[in-house]
């Protein structure tokens, strides 16, 4: 084929839903590079949108909405299995974050994933070191965001140290230049309210060490291009330059009249938050020199979902570093795993489970002992709080507190009240799915891989049918006696299970 017949390259879109600005990013996939082709960002200042009980105020969620109904014409042409979406620490903290969301992900036609300080910092690691030589030197890398601040060492392009800190240029600036006077008193305490968020893990840091510091995304970014067209440095940030550079600030004292070469106008409200911030990590890491990367947050998730896309999903990874944590059985999870997804097979069509259900069936399945690494008695519970409250590179908030509903509804009781806690389109399929897992729970009670009965399954509505070789009764009566009490469990929670 020529190359005007060709098939184009497939598109891959990522949007970040961040304090200061929303993002999007469009790329074409070359093998398993990535190029991109289209950058979309709006100035929002969201974080400033929450009010005294941290609740998202009508203003700031209608200016959010209208942005997203535009990036939404953007990716409309896209497979919604090639966008990935993640919000970031206002949605974190917002009270009314799920009411927001559920308008959000109308507005903008896909699902939003808020995700943890954690995984945002392995993302940008990732955005970052995409951008850079492939080597094994030690690397540290900060990230000053519009809510957060994220610092990583890795070595090469393995995150080794993940650090999120609630203190970014939009929550500085709201804090200590509420009235955009920059004074000098002002400025120093921004700086020291900085430095006591970074007290509890600076020396952790710094005894870990590394080779060559790294600085991303646009407060970064913003310092650097002032300091070059000052003529100060031809590129990267200096502890010097930031002392001149707050002089600056604090002789033009309000923020709409810095009038800073190269700073965008947009940025002027929050400029001096972020360099608040970025001064106080200099002086609490002793940083000599800090160069600045293209990548950040945005490209990490693309890298992110290229990978899951191509089969490499670093979720499993996670998954089964916390079954070895935890000391899980990896036999007996295995058999578990294999006969929920042979009953998950066979009931697919009929429940409409997909592929997302069909993983975290897998999921569950590998993780549903972890809690008794607690206590035998309600480890259940245990193994949920765990999968809830854990940091899991790639999953989502909501990811993890779907795991963690299927860990905790394996056994005992149906908890109704876990059930109402989830978002309604995720109830019958997380009911469904702890049906199944239960099931392949009781069948492997005896830990022996070997003995269980053969049966079939079939599913029709709020039905469920197990079918066994005649005479298994007799052969496998402990087996009999559990799905017996199991019939009338899961009878409760609304799903007719029959034995035959």
């Amino acid at each position: 084929m020529s190359p005007a017949q060709s098939p184009p390259h497939p598109l891959i879109a990522a949007v970040d839903l961040g304090s200061n600005s929303f993002h999007l990013i469009v790329a074409e996939v070359h093998g398993t590079d990535i190029r991109v082709i289209d950058r979309l960002r709006e100035m929002l200042r969201f974080g400033s949108g929450l009010d005294a009980d941290s609740r998202i105020m009508r203003d700031a969620s209608k200016r959010a909405l209208d942005c997203l109904r535009r990036f939404g014409q953007r990716l409309q042409t896209l497979n919604p299995r090639q966008v990935r979406v993640v919000a970031t620490n206002t949605l974190r903290k917002a009270r009314n974050a799920e009411a927001f969301l559920r308008r959000a992900e109308a507005a903008l036609g896909h699902p939003i994933e808020v995700i943890s300080g954690v995984e945002e910092a392995r993302l940008i690691y990732q955005g970052v070191t995409s951008s850079l030589a492939k080597d094994d030197e030690r690397r540290l890398v900060v990230d000053v965001g519009g809510g957060s601040t994220e610092l990583i060492i890795g070595k090469g392009t393995t995150p080794r140290v993940l650090e999120s800190l609630a203190m970014g240029c939009v929550a500085m600036t709201d804090a200590y230049f509420p009235t955009s006077i920059v004074s000098r008193t002002r400025f120093r305490e921004a700086v020291l309210a900085a430095r006591r968020q970074l007290e509890p893990v600076q020396a952790a840091l710094r005894r870990d060490g590394w080779q060559r510091t790294i600085g991303a995304s646009g407060t970064i970014r913003a310092v650097e291009n002032v300091i070059r067209e000052l003529g100060w440095r031809r590129e990267g940030i200096t502890p010097e330059c930031l002392r001149r550079l707050s002089e600056r600030l604090v002789r033009r004292r309000r923020t709409g009249y810095f009038m800073l070469p190269g700073l965008a106008t947009e940025r002027a409200p929050v400029f001096a938050g972020g360099v608040a911030v970025l001064t106080a990590v200099f002086e609490a890491l002793g940083l000599e020199h800090m160069e600045v990367a293209g990548g950040a947050l945005r490209e990490g998730v693309l890298l992110d979902l290229l990978g899951r896309l191509q089969g490499e999903d670093i979720r499993t990874d996670a998954v089964e570093s916390l079954a070895m944590r935890y000391a899980v059985d990896i036999h007996q999870v295995r058999h578990v795993e294999a006969t929920a997804l042979e009953i998950h097979a066979a009931v697919r069509q009929s429940w409409r489970l997909d592929e997302e259900s069909r993983r975290l069936l897998s999921w569950a399945a590998w993780l549903h002992e972890c809690g008794l690494a607690v206590a035998h008695s309600g480890y259940h519970k245990h193994g949920a709080y765990i999968i809830a409250n854990a940091d899991m590179a790639g999953f989502s908030r909501q990811e993890q507190r779907l795991l963690a509903a299927l860990v905790r509804l394996h056994r005992r009781k149906f908890a109704t009240a876990v059930l109402n806690e989830l978002d309604t389109d995720w109830k019958d399929r997380i009911l469904r799915l702890a049906a199944i897992l239960r099931l392949a729970v009781l069948l492997h009670r005896s830990r022996d891989a070997g003995d269980i009965p053969r049966f079939s399954c079939r599913a029709k509505g709020s039905s469920l049918q197990l079918r066994f070789q005649r005479g298994w009764t007799r052969t496998y009566p402990l087996t009999y006696a559990d799905l017996a009490e199991e019939v009338q469990q899961m009878r409760d929670s609304g799903i007719r299970l029959s034995l035959i």
